[in-house]
């Protein structure tokens, strides 16, 4: 599956929260912050662009993924 090219950053912090069990601490000028105790403690931050350059969100998908022990593609199917 390609990754998507028109995904709003509030969208995928949304997504995140929903699906992966993140929860947003705070917002820092145009980054969303969200973070998550499971399995372990992880924060990453989420730029509130529309849409999300290509690079930002395979970053954010690659680390999301490496932390939960699943696939870029099972997080991609989730979107």
């Amino acid at each position: 599956m390609k990754i998507p090219r028109n995904l709003k950053g509030e969208y995928l912090a949304e997504i995140l929260c929903r699906q992966w069990n993140y929860q947003i601490v705070h917002q820092q000028g145009s980054h969303i912050i969200l973070e998550t105790e499971s399995p372990r403690h992880q924060r990453i931050s989420i730029p509130n662009h529309s849409p999300l350059r290509v690079g930002t969100l395979n970053s954010i998908l690659r680390s999301v993924s490496s932390h939960k022990g699943i696939t870029k593609q099972d997080s991609l199917n989730q979107l």
